[in-house]
């Protein structure tokens, strides 16, 4: 009991560094978030047919609002600044994704998968791409140089499902409720300045 005790407070002393998880999420999502906003600003009226065609209303309007939503929430989440607000508006972007453009694919964004995994509904689309992915093969050794195409990575289908739109789901939900972090964020500076030293995450749990 002694020693369990002893680890666990060894295991503590690792909450002074409770920061770096929400950095390390912000830092992971700000890209991501702001590369295409950026590309869904530049090409605003392919992505409006593309929404049209996903049966999304006033497709134009919600092609600039989820541009400009991504855009700022990359710069938001690069900096921590507003970390909890742009969290829900980018959530609610991850879940029209993923209900219009990707349920329909399944949970997986490539084929490469075990049929056997229990939240994969659309399989039959990981065996058809696995039977294109074999034709795709013939076609590039019979008439390309298969070593070069493939030197940088395989050859592979996009199945395209709800997969990523979940995990950064997942992500901002954990940003949503913990916050931009202590230390390296905006947020926290600013609630400082205001409001007086900001509790650790611990802290917070305890009380």
């Amino acid at each position: 009991m002694t020693l369990l005790i002893r680890l666990q407070r060894l295991l503590d002393t690792t909450r002074s560094f409770d920061f770096m998880a929400p950095l390390a999420l912000r830092i992971y999502l700000a890209p991501i978030f702001f590369l295409a906003g950026s590309n869904k600003l530049a090409h605003v009226q392919d992505v409006a047919a593309w929404f049209e065609s996903l049966a999304i209303p006033a497709p134009e309007l919600m092609a600039y609002l989820a541009g400009a939503t991504e855009l700022v929430g990359g710069i938001a989440l690069l900096i921590g600044l507003g970390v909890r607000w742009i969290a829900l508006p980018l959530m609610v972007i991850m879940t029209v994704a993923a209900a219009t453009a990707h349920w329909d694919n399944g949970w997986h964004v490539l084929p490469e998968q075990e049929l056997t995994v229990p939240w994969e509904w659309r399989s039959d689309l990981i065996e058809e791409a696995a039977q294109r992915k074999s034709a795709a093969r013939e076609i590039l050794r019979e008439h390309g140089d298969y070593g070069w195409l493939t030197q940088t990575g395989g050859v592979t289908i996009l199945k395209n499902g709800i997969e990523f739109a979940a995990t950064y789901f997942v992500m901002l939900l954990a940003l949503f409720f913990f916050g931009a972090g202590r230390f390296v964020s905006m947020d926290y500076w600013l609630r400082r300045a205001l409001v007086g030293h900001p509790p650790s995450a611990h802290a917070a749990a305890r009380g």
